[in-house]
């Protein structure tokens, strides 16, 4: 993701080599989604995920929008698309239809 331009380091594209301090704003692009979050702690060595997730705090507006546009890809995946296909009868009815 660094090496792509998805995270910024304090609102400036970073480096892989980037030193992080505490108390610094990392903004991510996942998809369309951007989220950032804070650096509260530093750890020495690498961990599990869960020990991991008590280093970083994820913005309340960037909770907001990820919680926003999730609700927008579940009213988009609600699709109207009917059970069957039209049979003869129906498809000659679009097609009068469409010639109109």
């Amino acid at each position: 993701m660094v090496m792509g331009g998805k995270v910024h380091y304090n609102q400036q594209r970073c480096k892989p080599s980037r030193s992080v301090e505490v108390g610094a704003t990392i903004t991510l692009w996942q998809g369309q989604q951007q989220i950032e979050v804070l650096v509260q702690q530093l750890s020495d060595k690498r961990g599990p995920a869960p020990q991991a997730q008590l280093l970083y705090l994820e913005t309340e507006d960037s909770v907001k929008k990820r919680e926003q546009f999730a609700m927008q890809r579940k009213l988009m995946a609600q699709n109207t698309s009917p059970e069957r296909r039209p049979d003869k009868k129906q498809r000659r009815k679009i097609i009068q239809f469409k010639q109109q």
